[in-house]
Parts: C-alpha cells; sequence; structure tokens
C-alpha cells in the first residue's frame, strides 16, 4: 500500500531517498524523463499556464463559466486519462488545435539550468523525453532551460496515439520505436503512478517531489510516496544525477 510523506516544509533541504547507491545505476544507459514538472520547478510556473489555458480552451468551446470549465476538465482527466481524449472521444476535436492552444504558455519565469544540463550530459548512453505534452511544449521548454541539444528525442502525445502514460501501450510503443531495453533504463517522473509501469518493466525509477509546496497541485501529486515502484525520490534532479556520471 503507498503511503504518503508530509509535504517539505521550505526549510528543508533536498530529498533522496533511500541514500543513492550509485551501483544501482551501473547498469542503466538509457535515460527517461518526463517534461513538466520533472525537468523544470514549479516556480517557473509553467504547468499553471498549461492549466489555465486548457480551461480557457473549455470555455470558448463550450460558452462556460471558469467554475464549470475547471469541473469539465477534471471529468475529462479522471475519465479518459486527459482532457485532449475526452474532447477527442466526446466531440470530434481536432488534437493539434487544442495542443497549440493548451501548450501557448509564457516561459519567462524559466531560467537556464546550465547544472542541469552539465549533469544529464555527463550521463552514459542515451537521454531521451517522454511526456503526455506536445514535441513543441517539450522542445520550447527544454530549449528555454538550455538542455535539449543532450536528448536524442522526444516522444509525445502524438507519438503515443493519443493515450497517455500511465497506460502500458504507451510505454511499450515508446521502447519500440527507440529500441530501449527497459533492464538497461531509468524513468524519472514527477507523478508516482506513472512509475508503476516502467518498474514492472525492469527499469529503476526515481520520483521527483518538489523542494516546497506547490500551490498549484494537490498534495497527493507532490508527496515522498514510498511503494514498491518507487526506487528512489529526490527533490533535486541535479543533485541526484551528478554522482551518475561515469568516465
Amino acid at each position: 500500500m503507498n503511503t504518503h510523506a508530509p509535504l517539505l516544509a521550505e526549510t528543508d533541504p533536498p530529498v533522496a531517498t533511500p541514500p543513492l547507491q550509485v551501483e544501482a545505476f551501473a547498469h542503466v544507459d538509457h535515460w527517461i524523463f518526463d517534461l513538466d514538472n520533472t525537468l523544470y520547478s514549479h516556480e517557473s510556473q509553467v504547468w499553471p499556464q498549461v492549466n489555465q489555458r486548457i480551461t480557457l480552451f473549455l470555455q470558448e468551446l463550450f460558452g462556460l463559466d471558469g467554475l464549470s470549465s475547471h469541473a469539465l476538465r477534471n471529468y475529462y482527466y479522471h475519465r479518459y486519462g486527459t482532457t485532449l481524449n475526452g474532447l477527442m472521444a466526446e466531440h470530434g476535436i481536432e488534437p493539434d488545435d487544442f495542443l497549440d492552444f493548451a501548450h501557448d504558455v509564457d516561459l519567462s519565469l524559466l531560467e537556464p539550468d546550465p547544472a542541469l544540463g552539465d549533469a544529464i550530459a555527463a550521463l552514459p548512453g542515451r537521454k531521451l523525453i517522454l511526456t503526455n505534452g506536445s514535441v513543441a511544449h517539450a522542445r520550447n521548454v527544454a530549449g528555454k532551460l538550455g538542455i535539449i541539444d543532450h536528448f536524442e528525442d522526444v516522444f509525445d502525445i502524438v507519438a503515443a496515439g493519443f493515450t497517455p502514460k500511465p497506460e502500458r501501450s504507451t510505454y511499450e510503443l515508446f521502447l519500440a520505436k527507440h529500441a530501449v531495453d527497459p533492464g538497461r533504463a531509468a524513468m524519472f517522473e514527477d507523478i508516482e503512478k506513472n512509475l508503476l509501469v516502467p518498474s514492472e518493466l525492469g527499469m529503476k525509477t526515481v520520483l521527483i517531489i518538489p523542494r516546497t509546496p506547490d500551490p498549484f497541485r494537490e498534495a497527493w501529486e507532490q508527496a515522498a510516496v514510498e511503494a514498491g515502484h518507487v526506487h528512489h525520490v529526490t527533490s533535486d534532479l541535479t543533485a541526484f544525477l551528478t554522482p551518475l556520471a561515469r568516465g
């Protein structure tokens, strides 16, 4: 059974549990990263904007008020996995229009992160992004961070046939497309349930939690979960990756 630890206080140091044993990653040469709230912190205000844009899309499409649009977004998310899936299933919405609208966000608070770039570049082997967002969004965000050139490719919701994580078929499509051996891979992700299938497939898993509580996400979405499929938890991705560099 999963147990949710309390959220980090603002004075707490970065978390890495259990203590990192570099040897546990000695076999890894495929490094797979989620994008949103994984490669950047919530202080950059990127993800809240995406949520706001999705709500606005629903408002304009159906002529709803903000509260009703928010409720409809949650309904689609819980029934279909993503708002987009719900709109495609029930209303035949063109996915490109939705993705372009949802990801038209201001990245001015997103600062370049050369230390993270150095840590990713020093990892041995291949690096890939696996996101429920779009390729364009991933390239915009990772480009602003200054880390996009360290990644071989981005596997997005379009490549997944609009079936989002945590569905097993999405991971299987990703592994097949990029010829990834899950037994030699590690997955970094900010949503605990999205690590269940990677763990079952044989990947090392790392849950990324915020250093400070994120007011725009629910408590369960940012808790340090203790579970068999969550092998490590960290609030500092750069510090976690740095010791994993191999000559």
